[in-house]
């Protein structure tokens, strides 16, 4: 096999049982190197990049990780459309430990992280209203209904620097907001995905109810032991997720994200 796949899956290491003839490739980039190396490999025939957010030890914490460097290298690869799954604590009592979030729209509240390849001295402002690829949400809906999954078809994610959590007066508010989820690493990796024109969608799993839900007294605290093992639990169900995906992976593209330079730069 060629160092070349058309499709990025951003998550654990736990994912690379999904694929057959893996092989692990080192890519540096003009940003640095990325989390950890890039696993090639084929699932249902198509060629897929396995790159783990934190490293495959989970040694890189949220606000350290290299996004430039990872989204550049999947894109240096070939990679044209990405899935990713993330961790998300609920906002809203509704969304439940164990539902799966397909997010349409995220609210950035970082701060200090490199999100952009473009310093100069082109302008370029690349939209990001619509910020995630609708033909990919539109198959990670469809799928994750066949599989009959608990799910939610859209929600938004707040992106919080970490590496501590929201304080409950910070919880609260995104809560009466009306945003559904929040999590540390969804930003900048969707915009640099867009700014190099590539597909993204992100698929959520909620481990716990966050900070402001608890503390108002709707919902109960969990321990830590619990969210980790509600993830582990539903890492089973993400994968059958993707594996779905790409079994019915579309040949063409039909929306414009890999159009997203377009009338951008000035």
């Amino acid at each position: 096999m060629d160092n070349k796949a058309e499709i990025g899956i951003i998550g654990g290491s736990g994912f690379y049982d999904l694929a057959s003839n893996l092989k692990e490739v080192k890519i540096e980039t003009p940003y640095g190197s990325p989390s950890d190396q890039i696993a090639l490999g084929e699932i249902a025939g198509r060629k897929v990049a396995f790159l783990p957010r934190h490293g495959k030890t989970h040694n890189i914490p949220p606000h350290q990780i290299n996004y430039r460097a990872n989204i550049w290298a999947l894109k240096e690869l070939g990679v044209r459309r990405i899935i990713t799954s993330h961790a998300v604590g609920s906002l809203q009592k509704k969304i439940k430990p164990g539902d799966f979030v397909i997010l349409d729209q995220f609210v950035d509240r970082t701060k200090g992280r490199i999100d952009t390849y473009y310093d100069g001295p082109v302008a370029t402002h690349v939209s990001t209203a619509f910020p995630y690829c609708p033909q990919l949400r539109k198959l990670a809906i469809e799928t994750a209904e066949i599989l009959k999954l608990p799910f939610h078809p859209k929600g938004t994610v707040v992106i919080i620097q970490g590496p501590r959590f929201s304080t409950a007066a910070e919880s609260s508010w995104y809560t009466n907001m009306g945003w559904e989820t929040i999590n540390m690493t969804e930003y900048p990796e969707v915009v640099l995905a867009r700014e190099k024109e590539i597909c993204y969608c992100g698929i959520a799993v909620v481990t716990d109810y966050d900070a402001g839900l608890v503390a108002s007294g709707k919902v109960k605290a969990v321990s830590v032991e619990t969210i980790i093992n509600e993830f582990k639990k539903n890492i089973v169900k993400t994968k059958k997720i993707i594996l779905e995906m790409i079994k019915n992976w579309p040949l063409e593209s039909v929306c414009n994200c890999q159009k997203a330079l377009i009338g951008a730069q000035f």
